[in-house]
C-alpha cells in the first residue's frame, strides 16, 4: 500500500514537473523611475514597441514601429568592378595584399554613400528610427511638486505577462499606471488610476525630432509625416494616433494638446502603421484603433497575456530561488558581480528576458529584429540600427529554435529572401558570378554591395552565414515545406561560392578571393597591414558548411543531382574546418600573419565551433584545443555582443565554469552610451545589452548561451547538461528546451547530475542522448 501511494506520487509529481510546471514570476523592478533611456522598460507586440520611464510629474514614452525606415531602394553596384578582380586576385597572390586593398577601395566597394558610413539617416541606405514620443504631463492639485516626494514609488515589468507598471503615493493618494503593447488589439495601452476619484491630471503631447506634424482630430492626436529617402526627400510615411477613454473628469484639446482633468481613470491607445508594404495604412491604423476603443479594458489585458503566453511559456527555467530577487533590479546587478554565487536565479531571469525580447520585438510575416531588436529613440540611430551580416543580426536569432520559439526565425527567412534578386546583381557586378551574394551590411530595402571600406566592407561571407540561420530552422524542425521554399536561397548561396572559389596555387585548396575575416587586420612581411586576404578560416568553414547543407537538402527534396556532385567535388578542394598555427591556435587567415590587435572583438574564425558544428571536443580535439587557446589570448573583455559569443564557444568546448564567468562579465552594470568597439561592454539597468551603446545583440547571444551550457544538439545527438558550471551543480529543473531533430527535451538535476529526463516529438522516434557522461538509445514520447 505504501510502496504504491509513493509511486502515484512519484508519477504525480513528474507530471507537475514536466506537464504542468507554471513559470515563476519573473519581473525587473525599480524604486526609482528612470534617469536615462536606457533604464526604461521596453514593450513591444512584434510591430509596436513603447519604452516607459515611469516619471511621476512628467513621462515621456518612447514609441516604435518594426517597419519605420528612412532611405529607400538603390543600386549602389559598381558593374565595372569585376574587371579589377583579376588584377585584386593577382595581387593577392603575389603576397601583396597592401596594394590589392588599396585596388580595392578604389573599384570593387558601394558607389555613392554606401551605408553612410553608420550614419545613413539621410542617403539611400536609410536607417531604423524613432517614430514618436508620447509626452505626459502631470499634475496634483494642493500638492507642492518641488517639496513633496512620492511614496512606495515602485515601477515593474513583468515578463510573464508583457506589461509594465508603476505605483506611488502622493497626499495619500495611491496612482496606479499600468502599460503593454497588445498582442490581441495591436495597439499601445496606458491605463492610468487612483485610489481616489477624481485625482487625474494630465496633459497628453505626441511628437518627434523632425519631419512630423501633430494635430488633433476627433479628441485624438494625429502625427503624420514623411521620412527622407536620400535622394527626392519623399520617403517612408508614417500615421500615429493617440487617443483617450476616460472615467469622470472632463476631457479639452487645443492644437496639438489633450488635456483631462480630474478623471477617475484614463486609458490611452496608442495605434501607428507606414507604408512599407502597406499603402491602406491610412485607413487601417483609425480602424484598428477605433475596434480597441469599444472593448473593456480587462478583456483586452486577459487576451493581450493569453495570447503572449502561448509563447513565453512553451520553456522555463529554475537554477534555484534567491533572496536577492527581494533586491530592486539595478541593485541586484550590482550584488551580483560582488557575489555570483548567491543569485543563481539572476541567469533564469536573463534567459527568460531574451525570450521576451524575441516575442516582442519580431513577429511572423513582419522585419527581423535588427541592431536595437525594436526599440530606438533617435533618427540616426547608431550604426543606422541595420543588419548587420557578420554576426550581429545572426546572433539575434540563435537562442529562438532551442529556446522554443521556431517561428520567430521566420521573419529573417524573408528577409533573406529579399536580398537573392539584387545579390544576383551584386555577384555578377563584383565577382562575375553566379547565384547571390551579401557583404556585411544590409537593411530593410535589400542592400547586398559591400561597404564602402575595403577593411570591412568586402566580408563577403554575409550570404552564407545567413544561410546557417536557414538551416537551423529546419534541423530543428524537419518541416519539408519550409525547406523546399528555402532551398533556393540555399542554392544562390552555394552557386556563388561555387563559382568564385579559386585555386591557392600553394597548398591547391579552393579558397575565396577577395575577402576580409570581419573587420580584422594583419601585418604583412613589409610591415604595413591590411584586412584583404583570400581563404580567411571563416569562408572556409561557412563554404564547407553550407555545400554540406545543401547536398544534404537536395538528398531530402529528390533534386539538382548534377549540382550536388560538383558540390560533393569541390568539398575535397576546400581547406580543413581549421588550421593550428605554431602558437597552437586556430589560425585566422591561411597565413600565419600577426593580428594588429591580439583581443580584437570579432573572433570569425571560431565560426566552426559556433555556430557550425565542424569543431567539436569528440570529433575533432586538436581544433578544439586550439580554439581554446585562441580564446585565452583574445581574452574575456570586450564589447557585450562578444563576451555573448565567447560564452557561446566556452560552452561549446564544455567549459561551464568559464561559461559562467564570461555570463558574470555580461551583467556589468554601465550607463555608458558611447560608440565602444573594445572592452568595457556589460547591461543597462533595464537588462538590455550594452555595446555600448544597446545593441540587443548581446541579450540574445547571452540567452543562446544559457541554454548551450544546459543543452547541445549539434553533434548527432542529445547532450544534457553539457557545460554545467559548478556554482548550478545542486539542482535544477528546465521544461520545454528544443533540440535538433524537433525533440522537445525536459530535465531536473541534482548535484551535478541529471535526475529525471523526457523526450518529446510530434511521432516517437529513437534518439541518441549523452546523460551523465553516459550514451543511450531512447524513445521519445508523443
Amino acid at each position: 500500500m505504501k510502496k504504491s501511494l509513493f509511486l502515484v506520487t512519484l508519477l504525480y509529481s513528474l507530471h507537475t514537473a514536466f506537464g504542468q510546471a507554471q513559470p515563476t514570476p519573473l519581473r525587473l523592478w525599480y524604486q526609482q523611475p528612470a534617469r536615462q533611456w536606457e533604464e526604461t522598460l521596453p514593450l513591444g507586440n512584434g510591430r509596436l514597441g513603447m519604452m516607459t520611464d515611469g516619471g511621476v510629474f512628467k513621462e515621456t514614452l518612447v514609441l516604435n514601429d518594426i517597419t519605420l525606415w528612412s532611405g529607400g531602394r538603390q543600386d549602389a553596384n559598381n558593374y565595372e568592378a569585376h574587371q579589377s578582380l583579376p588584377k585584386i586576385r593577382e595581387l593577392l597572390l603575389a603576397g601583396k595584399n597592401d596594394e590589392a586593398q588599396t585596388l580595392v577601395n578604389q573599384n570593387f566597394v558601394a558607389k555613392g554613400a554606401g551605408s553612410g558610413r553608420g550614419d545613413g539617416a539621410n542617403v539611400p541606405f536609410g536607417c531604423y528610427q524613432v517614430l514618436g514620443n508620447l509626452h505626459l504631463q502631470f499634475s496634483y492639485p494642493g500638492v507642492d511638486t518641488a517639496k513633496v516626494v512620492p511614496e512606495n514609488y515602485q515601477r515593474s515589468l513583468s515578463l510573464n505577462e508583457a506589461v509594465a507598471r508603476t505605483q506611488y503615493t502622493l497626499k495619500g493618494v495611491m496612482y496606479s499606471r499600468e502599460y503593454f503593447t497588445s498582442f490581441g488589439d495591436d495597439v499601445g495601452m496606458i491605463r492610468l488610476s487612483a485610489n481616489r476619484p477624481g485625482q487625474l491630471y494630465c496633459r497628453v503631447q505626441l511628437d518627434r525630432p523632425e519631419r512630423f506634424k501633430t494635430v488633433v482630430k476627433n479628441q485624438s492626436l494625429e502625427m503624420t509625416g514623411q521620412l527622407n529617402n536620400g535622394t527626392d526627400g519623399k520617403g517612408m510615411r508614417y500615421l500615429a494616433q493617440i487617443k483617450p477613454r476616460i472615467k469622470g473628469g472632463k476631457l479639452t484639446v487645443s492644437s496639438n494638446e489633450l488635456i483631462i482633468t480630474a478623471a477617475d481613470e484614463i486609458i490611452l491607445y496608442f495605434s501607428a502603421g507606414t507604408d512599407f508594404k502597406d499603402q491602406a495604412f491610412e485607413q487601417i491604423t483609425p480602424r484598428v484603433l477605433e475596434a480597441a476603443l469599444k472593448k473593456p479594458y480587462a478583456s483586452q489585458k486577459q487576451t493581450h497575456v493569453s495570447h503572449f503566453q502561448k509563447l513565453f511559456n512553451r520553456a522555463s527555467l529554475s537554477l534555484g530561488e534567491s533572496k536577492a530577487e527581494l533586491l530592486p533590479t539595478d541593485q541586484r546587478l550590482l550584488a551580483f558581480q560582488k557575489d555570483p554565487a548567491s543569485d543563481k536565479a539572476l541567469a533564469a531571469l536573463f534567459f527568460q528576458f531574451g525570450r521576451y525580447l524575441s516575442i516582442s520585438s519580431t513577429r511572423v510575416g513582419l522585419l527581423p529584429p535588427n541592431l536595437q531588436g525594436l526599440w530606438a529613440n533617435q533618427i540616426q540611430t547608431p550604426w543606422n540600427g541595420d543588419y548587420h551580416l557578420d554576426v550581429n543580426v545572426q546572433m539575434n536569432h540563435w537562442p529562438v529554435e532551442v529556446a522554443n520559439l521556431s517561428e520567430l526565425n521566420l521573419p529573417l527567412a524573408e528577409l533573406v529572401k529579399g536580398l537573392v534578386e539584387p545579390g544576383q546583381k551584386t555577384a555578377k557586378a563584383y565577382y562575375n558570378a553566379k547565384g547571390w551574394v551579401a557583404h556585411v551590411i544590409t537593411n530593410v530595402w535589400g542592400f547586398t554591395e559591400p561597404g564602402e571600406e575595403a577593411s570591412w566592407g568586402v566580408c563577403n561571407a554575409g550570404s552564407g552565414w545567413l544561410c546557417n540561420n536557414l538551416w537551423e530552422h529546419y534541423a530543428f524542425t524537419l518541416d519539408q515545406k519550409y525547406l523546399q521554399e528555402i532551398y533556393p536561397v540555399l542554392k544562390g548561396a552555394a552557386e556563388f561560392y561555387q563559382s568564385s572559389l579559386i585555386k591557392d596555387p600553394v597548398t591547391g585548396w579552393l579558397v575565396t578571393a577577395p575577402s576580409v575575416s570581419p573587420e580584422n587586420s594583419f601585418y604583412l612581411p613589409n610591415g604595413k597591414t591590411a584586412a584583404i586576404c583570400m581563404g580567411p578560416t571563416i569562408n572556409n568553414q561557412m563554404t564547407r558548411e553550407l555545400f554540406s547543407n545543401v547536398i544534404t537538402a537536395s538528398e531530402q527534396l529528390g533534386t539538382d543531382e548534377t549540382f550536388r556532385k560538383t558540390l560533393q567535388q569541390s568539398l575535397n578542394e576546400l581547406p580543413p574546418p581549421g588550421m593550428v598555427g605554431k602558437d597552437g591556435r586556430l589560425m585566422e587567415w591561411l597565413q600565419s600573419y600577426k593580428e594588429v590587435d591580439l583581443q580584437h572583438r570579432h573572433i570569425s574564425h571560431l565560426y566552426g565551433l559556433y555556430p557550425a558544428d565542424c569543431i567539436t571536443p569528440e570529433q575533432t580535439p586538436e581544433l578544439a584545443t586550439a580554439a581554446a587557446k585562441t580564446l585565452e589570448v583574445r581574452g574575456d573583455d570586450s564589447p557585450g555582443w562578444s563576451k555573448a559569443y565567447k560564452l557561446l564557444f566556452w560552452a561549446r568546448l564544455q567549459e561551464g565554469n568559464r561559461s559562467l564567468k564570461l555570463l558574470q562579465e555580461l551583467l556589468v552594470p554601465t550607463t555608458a552610451v558611447n560608440i565602444n568597439y573594445g572592452a568595457g561592454g556589460g547591461i543597462y539597468p533595464n537588462l538590455l545589452s550594452a555595446g555600448p551603446p544597446f545593441q540587443i545583440d548581446g541579450n540574445f547571444g547571452g540567452t543562446a548561451g544559457i541554454a548551450e551550457m544546459l543543452i547541445q544538439s549539434h553533434a548527432g545527438y542529445i547532450h544534457i547538461l553539457p557545460a554545467l558550471p559548478e556554482a548550478w551543480k545542486d539542482s535544477g529543473e528546465v521544461k520545454g528546451l528544443k533540440a535538433r531533430g524537433n525533440f522537445t527535451v525536459d530535465f531536473r538535476w541534482e548535484k551535478g547530475r541529471v535526475s529525471d529526463y523526457r523526450i518529446t516529438s510530434p511521432e516517437p522516434r529513437t534518439v541518441t542522448v549523452l546523460v551523465n557522461g553516459e550514451k543511450k538509445q531512447v524513445t521519445s514520447n508523443r
